[in-house]
């Protein structure tokens, strides 16, 4: 019953994303935002705040996360859900670089949870949980990210809206395990002090 109500949801939403491509700036702005959340980009961002000795271990967690993410997204996505991805045909401007699925070994056929969202939301996670007390409500500006991230991966039909919704949960709980186990917290009241 919930599996017929969420596949009618997906094929819907994928239906109408797909009538809605076409706009060369959507598209392309799209296409940035799938980019930035890519391994390489945001394992840049990660690997500088590592080596930023002020936010050494707030970038070790970060490093974690993504790459755990990263690697069990992959290895749920092929091995266990495998469900596929959406086969409709994207049908927007042509991209300056062709999509790719993803660019670890373990991503590429299966859908569920989107890789890119799960680092997306373990990015957010982190820097929010950090930032939270200097700033109580302008962490809520960091999921932006993980937001634009998902609509951009089902604007560009490279996943349904219930892979992305995996994808927030998986960082999420990957992030928070992380950042409970190597005590972020204590990390963050020591450094107020």
């Amino acid at each position: 019953m919930y599996a017929e109500v969420t596949e009618q949801f997906d094929k819907s939403s994928m239906l109408y994303f797909q009538s809605a491509a076409g706009n060369t700036s959507l598209d392309h702005s799209m296409w940035i935002l799938t980019e930035i959340g890519g391994i390489i980009p945001i394992m840049i961002f990660c690997f500088v705040m590592f080596v930023w000795r002020k936010t050494r271990r707030m970038g070790l967690i970060l490093l974690l996360a993504v790459l755990v993410g990263t690697v069990a997204s992959g290895y749920l996505k092929d091995y266990v859900v495998e469900r596929p991805r959406p086969d409709l045909e994207y049908l927007g401007s042509e991209l300056p670089i062709e999509l790719e699925s993803d660019t670890t070994v373990l991503g590429g056929k299966g859908s569920f949870p989107s890789g890119h969202v799960a680092r997306a939301s373990a990015l957010a996670f982190v820097l929010g949980y950090a930032l939270s007390e200097r700033f109580p409500r302008g962490w809520i500006l960091l999921w932006i990210f993980p937001g634009c991230m998902a609509l951009s991966r089902i604007y560009l039909l490279q996943h349904y809206p219930m892979d992305v919704i995996g994808g927030i949960l998986f960082g999420i709980i990957i992030a928070g395990i992380l950042a409970s186990k190597l005590k972020l917290s204590q990390y963050l009241n020591n450094s107020k002090t």
